[in-house]
């Protein structure tokens, strides 16, 4: 049997704010979309959205800290892939036939292909590249001393920087989708599983040193936001902004995940209510896409039609975000209330 699952609230709020980063991400590229990604005129909505770069990143850091921490190798594979893949598997399916029969119903390709693919709906893609890493973790686990060496995570690292370089620099890693994200963030994944078993250590340095990890925090936010700006001006590839696999949100994630886990890890008051938003989470992470195409064609574009110049406005994209997210909470909240449906949609 797998073991007793070890709680940290402040992993929990990770979560939420992974998720409240990837549905800024996504209302703000609705609205450079809107401006005909004219990124000069709407320089705020750029800053928020290359901000929130960290979101999926942290998302596979998270998921390498809550793997490493609750692994057992005394279950055997097949158990492992049951009880890690069957909670995914559902849900992902049942949201993938949704938006591919109802939402975003013009495909070039079958359901399975877009299965594999997770590409029903554009924050899908994830859920693949995720299920690859789950299923490689168990032989990650067996050399875990090795990999976690010194030397060689040093070694690993360069390799990542390496890769990420490339990718988004050079060209496009040539691999199947899900296995190709899933190689961009092996490390951040493998550095989340290293941190759960030093996190003691981990806490003691970043009080010593929150100072100037704070200070680095701000600076790499600016850096991402300066280079995906100049990225795209330079050669009007939309992927220069709108990629999170670069060298810069690496170190971006690893340092603010490490400050935001260090504020959080505390004795916390409401821990149910932390527990509870952060098993929404995953429920708003399907079901987001489709609240911001509701609130965006039923309010957004009459707004835009009658005054091109309101989604310049700097309230615009903080009102859309909390729209987006608040409804999509709510939904999850009332969902999760209606016996057995949530087991199939979250």
């Amino acid at each position: 049997m797998m073991e007793q699952k070890q709680y940290n609230p402040a992993i929990d709020i990770l979560r939420f704010i992974s998720i409240l980063a990837v549905v800024l991400i996504h209302t703000t590229t609705r609205t450079l979309e809107a401006n005909h990604l004219d990124i000069t005129k709407v320089p705020w909505t750029l800053f928020l959205n290359q901000i929130s770069r960290f979101a999926v990143p942290l998302f596979f850091m998270i998921s390498g800290f809550v793997l490493e921490l609750n692994y057992s190798a005394n279950i055997s594979y097949f158990v492992y892939l049951k009880k890690r893949l069957g909670r995914i598997l559902i849900p992902y399916v049942f949201w993938s036939f949704i938006y591919y029969f109802f939402v975003y119903t013009k495909h070039n390709i079958n359901f399975l292909t877009t299965l594999g693919l997770g590409s029903a709906s554009y924050q899908l893609y994830f859920i693949p590249s995720l299920l690859v890493l789950y299923i490689a973790f168990p032989l990650f686990h067996i050399f875990y001393k090795i990999l976690t060496d010194k030397w060689v995570l040093l070694l690993l690292g360069v390799i990542q920087v390496y890769i990420l370089y490339q990718d988004y620099y050079i060209h496009s890693l040539p691999f199947f989708y899900p296995v190709t994200i899933a190689m961009l963030n092996f490390y951040i994944f493998l550095l989340g599983a290293l941190a759960s078993h030093h996190q003691n250590i981990i806490l003691v340095f970043i009080k010593k040193w929150k100072i100037m990890l704070l200070a680095i925090t701000f600076l790499l936010a600016g850096y991402v936001f300066m280079e995906g700006q100049s990225g795209y001006l330079k050669t009007s590839n939309y992927l220069k902004f709108y990629s999170q696999w670069r060298p810069s949100v690496l170190l971006y994630t690893a340092v603010l995940g490490s400050i935001l886990y260090y504020l959080f890890n505390k004795a916390l008051p409401h821990l149910n209510l932390i527990k509870t938003v952060a098993r929404l989470s995953f429920f708003v992470f399907f079901i987001h896409v489709i609240v911001l195409e509701f609130i965006w064609y039923k309010f957004g574009v009459h707004f835009f039609q009658a005054d091109p110049q309101i989604i310049r406005q700097v309230w615009f994209d903080p009102i859309f975000f909390l729209s987006v997210a608040g409804v999509s909470f709510i939904i999850a909240y009332v969902v999760h209330k209606i016996p057995y449906l949530s087991k199939i949609t979250s």
